[in-house]
């Protein structure tokens, strides 16, 4: 496993890989050709993935997420030191927080 801030990816085999995931919408590479796991709120900083590959993505703030990574990739952020990816599957979570009668995804 691997995590950055509030970003946690999850290594996982391809047969894991939910067949109606072929069907989510590929999420579009931003101004500067990264894979966007998670924007700040806040900064405006992102966790994002350079390198090829694509992010699937389920709508909604606590929809799923999988990237595919097929010769790896880098994670990278403003305030972290970038993680390397290996080639593969990967299921993208974002950290939640519980406050009164809600749960929420944490605002970086």
């Amino acid at each position: 496993m691997y995590r950055q801030g509030d970003v946690l990816i999850v290594p996982v085999e391809q047969s894991a890989v939910p067949a109606a995931a072929a069907h989510l919408p590929r999420q579009p590479r931003d101004g500067r050709g990264r894979l966007v796991l998670a924007l700040g709120e806040v900064t405006g900083h992102a966790h994002a993935v350079v390198g090829p590959g694509e992010l699937l993505r389920e709508s909604g703030p606590f929809g799923r997420a999988w990237l595919h990574l097929p010769e790896g990739g880098k994670v990278v952020h403003e305030e972290h030191a970038q993680i390397v990816l290996p080639s593969g599957w990967f299921r993208v979570v974002r950290q939640r927080e519980y406050v009164p009668g809600a749960v929420r995804i944490v605002a970086d």
